[in-house]
């Protein structure tokens, strides 16, 4: 079995929706890059990220936050959903 780990990205901050409402969110960090960076010092060997701004409103919004993680993890599978 592979576990993905995900990063829901909303606002340029790694978030969790309460029961998918934009509105009622938990902010785990306001540092995407550094979060990857935490899940890869735990041995993810791929991530899942989410730009929830982008699902809600139909375009990319977090665009900058992913090219981020991206360059600092140039090796590093990435879904983008």
């Amino acid at each position: 079995m592979i576990i993905i780990p995900a990063i829901d990205l909303k606002d340029g901050q790694c978030v969790r929706l309460r029961q998918g409402l934009m509105d009622d969110t938990t902010v785990f960090s306001d540092n995407p890059a550094q979060m990857a960076a935490r899940w890869v010092e735990q041995g993810a060997k791929r991530l899942h990220l989410v730009d929830l701004n982008g699902a809600f409103e139909g375009k990319p919004i977090n665009a900058a936050s992913v090219t981020e993680i991206t360059k600092a993890f140039p090796n590093l599978p990435v879904q983008i959903g």
